[in-house]
């Protein structure tokens, strides 16, 4: 299992520890204060102006964790930190959001410019490596040392623990969704071409769905009601993103040998419909590798924000007490 053992630090004078977690997309934030056995005691769910700009969307993130601080003193709760996960390249080493297409920021010293605005002591992550070690320690990878969390959705992306480490390479590493399945293939909006994004992902399937029937076509969740129905066309675009995805994890096989493949994200809604053929494809491609258990993820999208948890305490174990918040409005001694 990934290292995500925690030093829980004791209850201060005050009010029982929680931390804040908060999980940040493109289109919403979700919000939790949490104890020390992760259970949620407050939660909240935010737009994400993605739309006004970076700054926006940073004030906004601020002003939700500002928030979620003010609930936990309601609640005569003490916070021992946040821990806050967003989308794109993350170093968490360094706490900077190095890169992200979806919320238009680069080279972001975001830990530290949410310290400022807060007061609080902020762990950064990356959403998805937040939500795999959340399933390595609390769901469908639990006990597992190499495992690998796919979430397919809009994108594709990954993340990869091996030896019981999360594998990170400054923030770039688990990018799945932009393997090369097609050489000749789709332009993918990262500036390649046939990655595995523009194939198997929610969206590609949705849009070469409605390619074939000459219309526009409700996502992959369409293509999937189709393909219960025994159409033709939801039947090719499904085997084509199946055979991709299983191509893709082929690679990962080979490559880093995990015991188990956690499948999140909206397409793994469908179930059977998705995982039972892609263990099959991904059985025939397999020779002397290890052949990886293909399941479905078990935390749905509570898995990055209880992530961000972890981390959260993680660090609170490490600080010394008296660090934490307990009056909004104050800084935590650091």
């Amino acid at each position: 299992m990934p290292s995500t053992a925690m030093s829980v630090p004791r209850d201060e004078p005050g009010g029982p520890d929680c931390v804040i977690a908060l999980d940040v997309g493109g289109t919403g934030m979700k919000g939790a204060l949490l104890d020390r056995d992760l259970n949620a005691l407050y939660t909240v769910r935010r737009a994400t102006p993605r739309r006004a700009g970076p700054e926006a969307v940073v004030a906004e993130i601020a002003a939700v964790l500002r928030g979620l601080d003010e609930s936990a003193a309601v609640r005569t709760l003490t916070v021992r930190g946040a821990g806050v996960v967003v989308p794109g390249i993350v170093d968490e080493e360094t706490r900077t959001a190095v890169h992200s297409v979806n919320l238009g920021w680069r080279d972001l010293p975001l830990a530290a410019v949410l310290e400022e605005a807060t007061g609080l002591p902020v762990t950064l992550g990356h959403d998805v490596r937040a939500g795999g070690a959340a399933e390595c320690r609390l769901g469908a990878a639990r006990g597992a040392r190499d495992a690998w969390f796919v979430p397919v959705g809009t994108g594709v992306s990954a993340a990869v623990f091996s030896d019981g480490r999360p594998v990170r390479a400054g923030g770039f590493a688990g990018e799945l969704g932009h393997v090369v399945v097609d050489p000749g293939g789709e332009p993918c909006a990262c500036g390649g071409r046939g990655c595995l994004e523009t194939v198997a992902s929610a969206a590609a399937i949705g849009a070469a769905y409605g390619a074939r029937v000459g219309r526009e076509a409700d996502g992959a969740a369409e293509v999937a009601a189709m393909l219960v129905r025994g159409d033709p066309d939801a039947r090719a675009v499904w085997d084509r993103a199946v055979e991709a995805l299983a191509a893709a994890l082929a690679t990962a096989a080979t490559l880093l040998a995990p015991e188990v493949v956690v499948v999140g994200g909206g397409l793994a809604e469908s179930g059977g419909l998705l995982l039972d053929p892609l263990r099959a494809a991904l059985d025939r491609r397999l020779t002397f590798q290890r052949r990886p258990e293909v399941v479905r993820a078990a935390l749905g999208d509570r898995a990055g924000c209880l992530g961000a948890g972890l981390a959260a305490w993680s660090d609170a174990g490490s600080r010394p007490v008296g660090t934490a918040r307990t009056t909004p409005g104050r800084p935590a001694a650091r």
